[in-house]
């Protein structure tokens, strides 16, 4: 018996699936589809959260960005460039010592959009009946379920 894939919900092995209470033997299927499903709540807030985080790593450097012309502009009618320059040498020093901080929230970014931005289903044709298999808003593991499904079945078909 090969393992094709293994979660705490989901085990896509050689001879079955199982999942959400189903055991679906392999030699039984027929036929293996996907399909988009209704918007979850869970899916919305995602979009939603990455939105706001894209705007919350967009709002530093354009306030620095503006603090820093608002800075050059009065010192050019005071005439007073050694203060702004001292300034804002410390506003690019301390900008460049942030940066690796950043690391957090644009791997949650990332994160964001390998789990996508819909629901996937997974669904079988086995004993002529057509079984919902999974249902999940995570995009990486929809695919990683799915083609282990794949690999399952089209291993049982070279055994024919």
């Amino acid at each position: 018996m090969a393992l094709y894939y293994r979660d705490d919900a989901v085990q896509v092995t050689s001879e079955s699936i199982r999942a959400a209470g189903h055991v679906i033997p392999i030699r039984e299927v027929t036929y293996v589809w996907h399909a988009k499903g209704r918007t979850t709540l869970a899916v919305r807030s995602r979009v939603l959260g990455r939105g706001v985080l894209v705007l919350l790593l967009s709002l530093p450097p354009l306030v620095g960005l503006i603090c820093i012309l608002s800075l050059a502009w009065s010192a050019q009618d005071r005439g007073e460039w050694v203060p702004a320059l001292v300034v804002l040498t410390a506003c690019v020093v301390i900008a460049l010592a942030l940066v690796p901080f950043l690391e957090i929230p644009l791997g949650w970014l990332d994160r964001s959009y390998e789990r996508g931005n819909r629901v996937h289903e997974l669904w079988v044709q086995y004993q002529r009946q057509e079984v919902l298999v999974l249902r999940t808003p995570d995009a990486l593991r929809f695919g990683q379920i799915y083609r282990a499904v794949q690999r399952a079945v089209e291993q049982q078909g070279d055994h024919w």
